[in-house]
This record gives C-alpha cells, sequence and structure tokens, in this order.
C-alpha cells in the first residue's frame, strides 16, 4: 500500500508539473518556392529532396512547397519576385543575375574555379574563406534586394557540351553557333563561336529546328534526361568553363527573418546535405548515362582537346581581370577567393596525387 501511495503522489506530482509548463508550440510555416530549371532534371530532384528532409528534421513545423518552373513568375523574374515577396523564395542560379550584376558570375560558375578550385575548394571558399559574407553583401548591398542566399544543389564541373561536328582545337569552334550563357558565352566568344543566349529548356527544339548547332546544358546524366543525344552525337564531357558551379536557394529577406533561429538552421543543414548528397551521386549516374549514350544513342563521348581547355583559362582570366579593373565588388570577391586559393590549391596538390595516377593504374585509358 505504501508503495502504492508513493507512486500515486509521484504521478499526481508530474502531472502538476506538466500543468505548469508553458505549451509546446508546433505552429506551421509554409514557404512557397519556385524552381527556375527544367522539371525531371538533378535540380528538380534536389528541390524536393530538400523540402522532404526541411520537414523531418523540422517534426513537419516547416513545409517548403516546391513550385514548378514558371508557375507563378518567369524564370528570369524569380530573383525581382523573391525580393518584393510575391514568391516567398526561388531555386535559381547566380549567374542569370549577370545581367543586373557581373559579379553574380563568380558565386559558382565562373571559368577556372577561379583560380584552379575544384568543387570542394569552392565550397571550403563559401564556408571558411568570407565567401557567404560577400554573397549575402552581393544581394542586400550591391543589388539592394531583400534576398538572404542558400548554396543548394551542385552540379560541379559542368561538360564543354555536344556537337553536331566533332572538334579538333579551339579555333575550330570559330563560326559555330552555339548555346552558352553568362560570362561562358563570353569565353566562349573569344574562339570566335557566335554565341545563343537560352534556357536549359530551350537547348533541344533549338537544336532540332537548326537556330543552333551545338551547346552545353549540364552533364552527362541531365543531358540525357533533356533529349540532347537525339540531335547532336558528339559529346565532350571534360571542361573548365564553370568547374565549381552550385546553384541557389533565395528566400525572402523577411521570410527569413520571422523563422526562429532552429528553422534556419535546419534550412542550412538540409541545403548542405542535398547539395553533398546530389555532388557524390553524379559519378554513378554520369557513369550510367556514358553507357547509354554509347550503347544505345550511338554518341561519340570525345576527350576535350588540351589546347581547348588551356584558351578556356587564359580567355576566363582575361575576361576576370577586365571586369575587376573597373567593378570595385567584383575584384573585392576576386581578390578573396585568389586569397583563399592560394592557400589551398596548392596544399591539396601536395597533399592530393593527381587524380589519374592511381586511375591509370587500375583503368588505364583507352585511346
Amino acid at each position: 500500500m505504501a508503495i502504492r501511495r508513493l507512486v500515486a503522489a509521484g504521478c499526481a506530482a508530474a502531472l502538476a508539473v506538466a500543468a505548469a509548463l508553458p505549451a509546446v508550440s508546433h505552429a506551421q510555416t509554409k514557404l512557397r518556392i519556385q524552381s527556375t530549371f527544367p522539371p525531371n532534371t538533378l535540380f528538380t530532384a534536389s528541390g524536393t529532396y530538400f523540402a522532404e528532409r526541411v520537414k523531418l528534421l523540422s517534426n513537419g513545423r516547416l513545409i517548403i512547397e516546391m513550385l514548378p518552373n514558371g508557375s507563378v513568375v518567369p524564370a528570369s523574374e524569380a530573383l525581382d519576385a523573391v525580393s518584393k515577396h510575391v514568391i516567398d523564395g526561388a531555386h535559381s542560379a547566380p549567374n542569370y543575375w549577370v545581367g543586373k550584376t557581373r559579379a553574380a558570375a563568380l558565386f559558382g560558375a565562373a571559368p577556372g574555379g577561379p583560380y584552379g578550385m575544384d568543387i570542394l575548394d569552392y565550397m571550403g571558399w563559401l564556408q571558411d574563406g568570407g565567401g557567404m559574407e560577400l554573397y549575402t553583401e552581393l544581394y542586400q548591398k550591391e543589388l539592394k534586394l531583400n534576398v538572404h542566399p542558400i548554396p543548394l544543389t551542385s552540379v560541379a564541373n559542368q561538360a564543354m557540351g555536344w556537337f553536331k561536328r566533332p572538334v579538333k582545337n579551339w579555333a575550330d569552334l570559330k563560326g559555330r553557333k552555339c548555346r552558352e550563357n553568362g560570362i561562358t558565352a563570353e569565353v566562349y566568344g573569344k574562339s570566335g563561336m557566335v554565341t545563343v543566349n537560352m534556357g536549359g529548356g530551350e537547348v533541344l527544339p533549338a537544336g532540332e529546328r537548326g537556330v543552333i548547332e551545338c551547346g552545353e546544358f549540364v552533364g552527362a546524366a541531365e543531358d540525357l534526361k533533356v533529349g540532347i543525344q537525339t540531335i547532336w552525337k558528339n559529346f565532350y564531357p571534360m571542361a573548365l568553363h564553370e568547374p565549381a558551379t552550385i546553384v541557389e536557394l533565395i528566400i525572402n529577406g523577411d521570410a527569413w527573418k520571422a523563422l526562429s533561429p532552429d528553422l534556419q538552421a535546419i534550412m542550412q543543414t538540409a541545403a548542405l546535405e542535398t547539395t553533398i548528397r546530389g555532388l557524390v551521386a553524379r559519378g554513378k549516374q554520369d557513369a550510367a548515362a556514358f553507357a547509354e549514350m554509347r550503347d544505345k544513342h550511338g554518341v561519340t563521348i570525345h576527350r576535350t582537346p588540351d589546347d581547348v581547355l588551356q584558351k578556356t583559362l587564359e580567355a576566363g582570366d582575361e575576361i576576370l581581370k577586365a571586369e575587376a579593373a573597373k567593378n570595385p565588388f567584383f575584384k573585392r570577391v576576386l581578390d578573396s577567393q585568389r586569397a583563399y586559393a592560394a592557400q589551398v590549391v596548392p596544399t591539396r596538390r601536395m597533399t592530393n596525387p593527381p587524380y589519374g595516377f592511381a586511375a591509370n593504374y587500375y583503368w588505364p585509358e583507352k585511346k
């Protein structure tokens, strides 16, 4: 009986304490985020995965509604729509906004990395080299927009692209009419290429109509989904025009500030996880795409000529230096990247053997 009385007293005390505690809020917040990318691609899959992780990690307190491209505003108007809170956010790419500020090209789509950085180096610069501070400043101070950026989705090293005819060298690009965007178009334009700016979803129909005879989108697995292999049969996966590409999640500044610190952290953590998972998954996806290209579609996969890689770096350097000479913010970002790269790139080269050293031992490169 004594034990029962003790248990009963303990339960009563626990109930009293629980009643005195403030109620835990399970209020649900919803954010409507529009994609600016074609459906059925890495980008849309990445956005879906990100939304699922946010919901799970927040225990349903934060719901991300991913809207398809063009559902509220055209992709080209997404940045302004986010700033004006027409939509809560957008899954977009910094190089879309080069028309507003050339410095946007330095956040994930610059030739050469820049300064030899690969995707891991570039992510390191964002996280530990002052990159995120400059990224935020780009939107909030340079463009005076009410936007908060978060890196979301890596496409790492982008392919040189698809061609109607094989490419012999840099000079052989002269006169070819290709889809290229942003500073990438200026880089290849140095070869005499005639560049045409258009969205990724327009590449296939433009190629089918003969408006263009070559172009790039992302890389093997993604390009296969778009269907470019049905019109052009020469694919060049190796390039240096955009070797460290990460696209973005841009959130309206007021919507971001309204989130509690833990929900902000959940979004940042989910974005980083989504980006890393997409990055490590690409190797296997591209391998499968290569096999399908060759075996099913009769595509020839070429090694990009060394002089094309070299001229890409030279042309990129020329363009970046010229812009830095007249744009103070552009110069600050470029200087920050150079300072970071000067530390990590030589160190990684001393630490890691060339990838091809062990690769050629086990998997000798076929001529």
